[in-house]
């Protein structure tokens, strides 16, 4: 791992943050939210979200905020390493319950950062990152495969999972909750070992059928999830370190199963409704514990969604109640549109941070580098390359240079770019699920534009494809694009890690773009 410090000196000069002043940092990780489903983001929202909101009203509410990628894995990686996802393996889609790690032993993430500052460290939920199970047998099928159903012995540890990664205390499963097995492991040991068989099948979602354990109950996992966050809360609150809790959530990802106290408390007739109000219930009980210990004041907290709302919600139905989880975006989780990719983003500490709405365009990959610009520690080259310090849209103290671009990415492994406010489209339709997509007469989607050109300011909703009247700026972004794949931040960095390049059709698609 390559990590870098200022010197003591170098730090008293540059910010007055010093061992005692350090704040807890909680970063609270939706699963399939759309921007639209947080009511302080929608003026016509039908579900209400006072927690969530109120976080907002205490920080800073970004606007223009982007996940890495529009589908769940690529953005757990960049969140916690600093990097796009397809500098790994994963060149499109999500990694299996029964996947190796896509985080290599060698990788630096922001936990390791945290604890080489004195931090404790926990992660409690979803990894959905691969970690290396036991397996004694496997099947024909590479473990990415969502069908893959190897042998595991899960009496042994685990390897190369959120222990190896930087985290001092683990509890979680591996995959998606619709994704076998369905195991809890804490600290790299499975808590139970699976005896049966499950598949579920509810009102709107399923979980996948496999191997269960017996202390595993799918309804409850966001309570429980909640409940070990709480706990570590209250142990961790009085002691003299601080604390970093990763806490990605399940919800309202399928199999969408809000708990009895929920159902129905939207009044949308939709379960997906009420799973997001638990949602902000889970927000509530975080908040509430950093109160009843006193420590709310010293606890810098995020909120985001790991992509934008999928079509498991029904929005057929929530709109013909006038609710959008997209809000005013085109498409959904899984498209280069933005409705795949733009999500609400919170960042809140509270009487330290002013609140305010800031514009400023932020990637999840831009965790890393604010928070070690925060901290003062200065990221070696071959270290979070693709992230850049927001600090300085909040009125905390920051020289760092904002992010002026970014690189989209769909769940086919198509791509975008975005800088200023123009967006280029590398890829016919939406890159995803919605319409249109690869799905429709082969010889209607070969005839759609294979570029395509928005101006975001103007068309937020990427109804008008101006390609033909801009070649100049595809050709100006397809180069940055390309550089930006080729350097990160650095050309070492980069080049480090960009795994399995070729075998990527999706990039030398992007180099044949002809205008």
């Amino acid at each position: 791992m390559s990590i870098v410090f200022f010197s003591c000196n170098e730090k008293e000069e540059k910010k007055s943050i010093t061992n005692t002043t350090k704040p807890n940092i909680i970063y609270i990780l939706a699963d399939d939210l759309g921007y639209g489903d947080v009511s302080i983001y929608n003026e016509n929202s039908k579900i209400q979200t006072p927690n969530i909101d109120n976080l907002a009203s205490e920080g800073v509410m970004y606007t223009d905020a982007h996940t890495s990628s529009a589908v769940c894995t690529p953005t757990r990686y960049s969140i916690l390493t600093g990097r796009y996802n397809w500098r790994t393996r994963l060149k499109k889609g999500v990694v299996s319950g029964y996947s190796k790690s896509l985080i290599k032993p060698e990788r630096t993430t922001i936990a390791d950062a945290l604890k080489a500052e004195g931090y404790t460290t926990a992660f409690i939920g979803k990894w959905h990152m691969g970690w290396d199970w036991d397996i004694t047998k496997s099947d024909s099928l590479d473990h990415d495969n969502l069908k893959a159903r190897p042998e595991v012995d899960f009496s042994k540890p685990i390897k190369n999972g959120p222990n190896t990664h930087g985290f001092d205390y683990s509890y979680g499963f591996c995959g998606s909750l619709d994704m076998p097995p369905y195991v809890w492991v804490e600290n790299d040991m499975p808590t139970a070992i699976p005896t049966k068989i499950t598949k579920g099948k509810t009102r709107q979602g399923t979980w996948r059928e496999g191997l269960t354990a017996d202390n595993f109950v799918h309804e409850q996992a966001l309570p429980d999830i909640t409940k070990h966050t709480v706990n570590y809360i209250n142990t961790n609150a009085s002691k003299k370190e601080p604390f970093f809790v990763y806490m990605p959530l399940p919800a309202p990802h399928t199999p969408i199963l809000p708990t009895e106290a929920f159902q129905g408390k939207s009044n949308l007739d939709n379960p997906y409704a009420d799973f997001v109000i638990m949602v902000d219930w889970v927000v509530g009980e975080v908040t509430k514990a950093l109160e009843a210990n006193g420590i709310s004041e010293n606890t810098l907290i995020v909120f985001t969604s790991d992509n934008g709302c999928s079509p498991t919600a029904n929005f057929k139905q929530l709109k013909s109640k006038g609710h959008n989880p997209s809000y005013e975006y085109r498409g959904f989780k899984s498209d280069i549109f933005e409705g795949g990719h733009r999500v609400p983003y919170i960042m809140t500490w509270k009487n330290k941070i002013k609140p305010s709405k800031s514009d400023q365009l932020v990637c999840t990959t831009d965790f890393f580098a604010t928070i070690a610009d925060l901290l003062n520690i200065d990221i070696a080259d071959d270290v979070a390359e693709d992230s850049f310090s927001h600090l300085s849209s909040t009125n905390l103290d920051s020289d760092a240079p904002k992010r002026e671009s970014i690189i989209h990415h769909s769940v086919q492994g198509e791509f975008a770019y975005r800088k200023g406010d123009w967006k280029v489209n590398f890829c016919p339709g939406s890159g995803g699920w919605s319409f249109p997509n690869r799905n429709i007469k082969k010889s209607v989607f070969e005839s759609l534009p294979q570029v395509q050109l928005y101006n975001i300011k103007d068309d937020v909703a990427e109804t008008q494809n101006v390609q033909a009247n801009h070649p100049e700026i595809i050709k100006t972004y397809k180069a940055e694009v390309l550089q930006i794949i080729n350097e990160g931040r650095s050309t070492a960095g980069a080049k480090q890690e960009n795994d399995a390049v070729d075998a990527w059709p999706q990039l030398e698609k992007l180099k044949e773009i002809k205008l």
